[in-house]
């Protein structure tokens, strides 16, 4: 077991029943330094480049004739800083409370949302992109920033994280987000999550969630580490799916 406790035995039944839970300011001030020096290496690197699909995407819309980046893909392999926030024992020991000893990062990313033209994320449920063999999947979310509603905080639906909603188009196709009408309140209604920066959110994988535009003059950059437990095993392939599967990374315990 987790040599130290994060969660207390309420804070574990509130995540079994609500499908999250929310720490503030698990980082401080200094790691906040540190992590914003180190997406602006990682980002203007990229961006010197010329070459930068690897690393970066941007957002449809530039500032003043300036890229602006959306994501940084995988930071746990872009910064060895990221790879030590996603080995930190205060998150891994966290999530080892929910999931037990045996811990694998199944992915990672860092949204940028940036001031004024930070995309809208439409309501999805993670595990509906990458399906396993079990849901034993969380999402620790880090926040960069103040995350505020101003500036598109997270918001879930609480308690829907036991299925799945649906995510199809009317041909069968993937949508990419809940097609499920949420406006009629069957499945709950929205809750935002605005927390100081350094705060970090332990979503479930099947939590419904999304994040409305930035239209404010202050950024919302949030860390994501997608974790697995060490028997849940990817069932559904196809080239990114692959891709995002070969960078999986065993942190504790054995496959």
């Amino acid at each position: 077991m987790a040599d130290t406790t994060l969660f207390t035995d309420e804070d574990v039944r509130r995540f079994r029943e609500d499908g999250f839970v929310v720490v503030e300011q698990l980082f401080n001030a200094d790691d906040l330094q540190r992590i914003d020096a180190v997406i602006n290496e990682v980002t203007d690197t990229a961006l010197a480049s010329g070459d930068y699909s690897d690393v970066l995407e941007l957002e449809p819309a530039d500032t003043e004739g300036q890229p602006v980046a959306r994501r940084i893909h995988n930071p746990f392999h872009q910064h060895q800083l990221f790879a030590d926030m996603a080995t930190d024992p205060r998150i891994l020991d966290g999530v080892e409370q929910f999931f037990g000893p045996g811990i694998a990062l199944q992915h990672s990313k860092l949204n940028m949302k940036p001031a004024r033209v930070g995309s809208v994320v439409e309501w999805h449920q993670d595990l509906s992109y990458f399906p396993h063999t079990n849901d034993d999947l969380l999402a620790a979310l880090v926040y960069i920033d103040d995350a505020t509603i101003e500036n598109g905080c997270l918001q879930v639906i609480p308690g829907q994280h036991h299925g799945y909603l649906k995510h199809e188009n009317p041909d069968g196709t993937f949508a990419g987000m809940i097609t499920d009408d949420l406006d009629d309140g069957s499945h709950g209604m929205p809750v935002p999550l605005p927390a100081p920066g350094g705060s970090v959110i332990f979503m479930h994988a099947l939590t419904p969630h999304s994040s409305l535009p930035n239209r404010s003059p202050q950024p919302r950059r949030t860390l994501i580490f997608e974790y697995r437990a060490a028997d849940a095993f990817p069932i559904a392939f196809d080239n990114q799916l692959t891709k995002t599967n070969q960078s999986a990374v065993m942190l504790r315990g054995e496959r």
